[in-house]
């Protein structure tokens, strides 16, 4: 069974550096294509929640070459266990 979608983006910051709500996206549409809120406003949102409730930290941010705002995040070690103790697998 698949793991709900926020628990994914969640757990996929315990496997990187650090990335931005484009990145998350291009890791999971494998997987999660299908998912309405596998889109860039919806995982934005669930990022700056995860921030918000101290799981997530921001690290820095960059303009794409269409001027748009990248927000990068990363899952600080405190905040990966947290995502780890209560997300297996």
């Amino acid at each position: 069974m698949k793991k709900p979608l926020n628990y994914a983006i969640l757990k996929y910051f315990t496997t990187v550096k650090e990335a931005c709500a484009e990145d998350v996206i291009e890791a999971l549409k494998s997987e999660y294509g299908n998912f309405k809120a596998l889109k860039k406003k919806a995982v934005v949102f669930a990022l700056m929640t995860a921030e918000a409730n101290g799981l997530l930290e921001e690290t820095r941010f960059e303009m794409d070459k269409e001027g748009i705002l990248k927000v990068y995040y990363r899952a600080p070690e405190e905040g990966a266990a947290t995502i780890n103790k209560y997300i297996k697998g």
